[in-house]
């Protein structure tokens, strides 16, 4: 029992994110992993037992949860003397929204792609609705790089089909940050690490709960700020892929939990 516990505690260290401890984040994610399908509820006991081994107190946990609350995220009842909690509609979309960019294995990479230069006004106006959606980076505040041909919707902007052949530094760095490189890259070897290391043959429900939200939301906010672009557009020393290949491996050793048993102590 001791090194199974030594083992949870190390890998839970090691997996925690260094630069967001945010806690209702956190949640977030716990809950795009864990109970994200209609008609899932966590209990605020199966949630507390989850997220303490983290490090982070139940009234930490009890503001975050009031904040998703007033913000549409989460709703909660009673069930007896349980509270439970749940997404709403709104959660559920937003959730949604992001779950093929963080559980793709393989993402497919497009091989066409368009600029569009818009002018102060209302071209710029148009661009930025464009940016609030997947399909367009920001190369600077009047122009965007798009996958696939110039639409034909967006008379106020210059558009250009485009074949990447030389991309300079700064645009590198511009789609592929160095903080971002940074994070991905200790992703990358503490993945590495936990995957490496002697594991016992069982972890109960609510320790895989722990690791799969530590993993997931670690993953979360490197897979959601790094666009999929070919090769030549990516920075020397870029550890994407193989952060990518780290993360599923150690998710794979990681079955998702029922709620059922995550509840069941309540």
């Amino acid at each position: 029992m001791t090194n199974k516990i030594s083992w949870f505690e190390t890998a839970a260290l090691r997996l925690a994110d260094p630069q967001n401890q945010r806690v209702w984040s956190i949640i977030v994610s716990l809950f795009g992993d864990l109970a994200r399908r209609p008609g899932d509820l966590l209990s605020g006991g199966a949630l507390t037992r989850i997220i303490i081994p983290m490090g982070i107190k139940p009234e930490a946990i009890r503001v975050a949860l009031h904040r998703l609350r007033k913000d549409g995220w989460i709703d909660s009842n009673r069930e007896g003397r349980t509270s439970v909690h749940f997404l709403t509609d709104y959660g559920r979309t937003q959730s949604d929204r992001v779950t093929p960019r963080i559980y793709t294995r393989a993402p497919e990479v497009p091989q066409e792609w368009h600029i569009l230069i818009a002018e102060d006004g209302s071209g710029a106006q148009t661009l930025n609705e464009m940016l609030l959606t997947d399909t367009y980076i920001g190369l600077g505040r009047l122009v965007a790089l798009g996958s696939g041909p110039v639409p034909g919707d967006c008379e106020d902007l210059a558009g250009f089909d485009v074949t990447a052949r030389a991309i300079p530094d700064w645009m590198q760095t511009r789609l592929y940050p160095a903080e971002l490189g940074a994070a991905c890259a200790s992703l990358h070897q503490d993945c590495a690490v936990v995957n490496a290391s002697a594991r016992p043959p069982h972890l109960s429900p609510l320790q895989i709960a722990t690791l799969r939200t530590l993993l997931v939301h670690r993953w979360r906010r490197v897979a959601l700020r790094h666009p999929d672009l070919p090769t030549v557009f990516q920075p020397p020393g870029w550890m994407g892929p193989a952060c990518r290949d780290q993360v599923f491996a150690l998710l794979d050793t990681l079955p998702l939990p029922r709620l059922a048993d995550l509840n069941r102590a309540d």
